[in-house]
């Protein structure tokens, strides 16, 4: 590495985690990091010190490497230029980009082909890639979108548990495991939600996917019918390939599939998408 040579850092912040690295021109990886939950609208200053703790060890990994670098930031949340702008002033790299974790995903997902991208982890968003241009649907947040993510169906299995304590539904399978682990106890349910963050309602989603009660397949039936809506409202038709990515992205293409769609790998991570648009930006 000469001290000439442009540095790129690209940094991939969702709900669970975020994963760092720094490439050198040719595309070679240097150093990798990994820190803490990193969505920018549940905890603006701890995803801006999770990152700041990774960036660390790429510092400690090349010494100087993040100063002269330039960066590219995709986080879960960042959906307000003043959010993006907040963030950006906090990095130590030279230039630094900071957008939501659509433009990245889409990037590592598809790279240079059209497709679409249904991306379902802790949050989730469906975004379309046409001729070079990105639309997207979704992703606003759990507390007014993000359908059929982690988030999304273990705060609607604790819904509909506390529907079946109403005696509105049968207290099915679903419904008595979502209790114990409150102790028996509503009330603890309640108190849960007053202050859960998404990564939270998240742990609970095995318990929804895992059973056969037909309360929880129909959350999950409700997730994907959103997911078809997306695809509708985005245009989509089946001559463009579908890739299914994130924690749970896998486990709606049983109930996406058709006669015609073509479901393809991810061509790389977000984290990849972060270093093609910040290579792209110098």
């Amino acid at each position: 590495m000469t001290q000439t040579e442009t540095l790129y850092i690209g940094v991939d912040g969702g709900g669970t985690g975020c994963r760092v690295a720094l490439w050198d021109a040719a595309g070679r990886v240097l150093a990798r990091a990994e820190g803490g939950p990193s969505n920018v609208t549940s905890d603006f200053e701890g995803a801006s010190a999770n990152i700041l703790a990774a960036l660390t060890q790429i510092e400690t990994a090349v010494p100087g490497g993040t100063r002269a670098a330039v960066g590219h930031l995709g986080l879960a949340g960042a959906i307000s230029d003043d959010v993006c702008a907040a963030i950006a002033a906090r990095m130590p790299m030279g230039r630094c980009t900071v957008t939501g974790d659509m433009p990245t995903t889409v990037a590592g997902a598809l790279g240079p082909q059209d497709g679409v991208v249904l991306a379902i982890g802790t949050g989730s968003f469906v975004g379309l890639k046409r001729g070079g241009v990105v639309t997207s649907v979704g992703g606003w947040g759990l507390q007014v979108s993000d359908n059929g993510s982690a988030a999304w169906i273990g705060r609607a299995g604790l819904a509909a548990t506390l529907e079946a304590v109403d005696g509105l539904v049968p207290v099915g399978p679903m419904a008595r495991q979502l209790l114990g682990r409150f102790d028996d106890d509503p009330n603890a349910i309640v108190r849960f939600a007053a202050t859960a963050r998404p990564i939270d309602y998240g742990t609970l989603a095995p318990v929804v996917l895992d059973s056969d009660d037909p309360a929880a397949r129909a959350i999950v039936g409700q997730g994907a019918d959103w997911l078809e809506r997306a695809l509708v409202a985005l245009g989509h038709d089946d001559s463009l390939p579908l890739c299914l990515i994130g924690g749970l992205g896998p486990r709606y293409r049983d109930l996406l599939a058709g006669d015609r769609r073509r479901f393809v790998a991810p061509a790389g991570t977000a984290l990849d998408g972060a270093f093609l648009l910040a290579r792209g930006a110098a």
